[in-house]
């Protein structure tokens, strides 16, 4: 595993593990720690000689979450080409190009990247790094395109705002309508995946989510309510009101995507190849009580390893106050 100490890279060393799988780990070790049996290896990958760790020594599978620049990934997939059988990129859906229509499939462009690229904007760096990996590995790579994904863990604090948003109680603004679907991967079935498909050949590319509308944001708020135990109210209301108050879906108000919207792609990708492939995605309500558990028992969302931290997402009290207030009177 290169890195494993971050969200989705935690995730896939805890179910080797589980699986009982001899498993190596590759990083700096300045994040976390790793479970008891698992083999560390010290090394930066951006640092000149920084791969000198992983010069001796052989293996199944490698997996890697990397999303900075394409030479990084470059360098570390030549260094194991020969000495590992099959390799496993964690990239994401926003490789496509845009605008990409609902449906999106596996064979639609991406944006353009060169996989020995020093520097790019997210996309650039994943895309870059799928043809670094692809490039060097062929048909023994497997690429695998993240969705949205949730789950204990979660580093970056979407479904771990709404938990402690809910359990504050009182009125929620919550962003309809109610059934909009919603497509996800729990992180601890997106890890069982990566296992599973990086054992056998080919590889290839796949889009690795829920189905749209694997649960809906009734659903999933409704979920938050149960789990926390909180007296709260959600208030449903309708997107227009909360786009005109200049709400940034995504963002200010966390998983949702409005229908209309210009990402709205995101959570509507053409998902039959993965599934075909094995993919099984556990209910919402069972995500969304293991989340609140372990943010519970962490007490708050851990940095994001490696990488620096993003503004925090969730929308501001007094702003969801104000919008509130203004839907109560446009009902009175």
């Amino acid at each position: 595993m290169l890195g494993g100490t971050g969200f989705v890279g935690g995730a896939t060393v805890a179910e080797a593990v589980r699986r009982g799988w001899a498993v190596t780990v590759f990083n700096r070790w300045l994040h976390g720690a790793a479970p008891w049996g698992v083999h560390r290896l010290r090394g930066d990958r951006t640092a000149p000689d920084g791969l000198t760790a992983l010069a001796d020594g052989e293996w199944d599978l490698v997996v890697d979450t990397w999303d900075g620049a394409p030479r990084a990934a470059l360098d570390a997939a030549r260094a194991l080409a020969d000495r590992v059988d099959r390799y496993v990129y964690v990239s994401s859906g926003s490789v496509y190009a845009t605008p990409a229509a609902p449906g999106v499939g596996e064979e639609a462009p991406v944006v353009d990247a060169e996989p020995d690229a020093d520097d790019g904007d997210y996309a650039a760096n994943k895309a870059g790094a799928e043809r670094a990996v692809r490039e060097t590995f062929g048909e023994r790579a497997l690429i695998a395109r993240a969705g949205l994904i949730l789950g204990p863990g979660e580093d970056i604090g979407r479904l771990p705002w709404w938990l402690t948003r809910i359990a504050r109680g009182g009125d929620v603004l919550a962003p309809g309508p109610v059934d909009l679907p919603v497509q996800y991967v729990d992180v601890r079935d997106l890890a069982g995946w990566l296992l599973d498909r990086g054992a056998v050949r080919p590889g290839g590319t796949f889009n690795v989510v829920s189905r749209p509308g694997h649960a809906t944001m009734g659903e999933l708020l409704d979920a938050c309510v149960v789990a926390t135990g909180a007296g709260a109210r959600l208030c449903w209301t309708d997107p227009e009101p909360i786009l005109a108050a200049g709400v940034e879906p995504w963002n200010d108000l966390p998983i949702w995507i409005p229908a209309g919207h210009e990402y709205r792609w995101l959570q509507e990708r053409g998902v039959e190849r993965a599934y075909a492939a094995g993919l099984t995605c556990r209910p919402v309500a069972e995500t969304v009580a293991d989340t609140w558990s372990w943010l519970r028992e962490v007490g708050a969302v851990p940095p994001r390893a490696g990488r620096p931290q993003r503004a925090p997402v969730g929308l501001d009290p007094d702003r969801e106050s104000a919008l509130l207030s203004a839907t109560d009177a446009a009902h009175a």
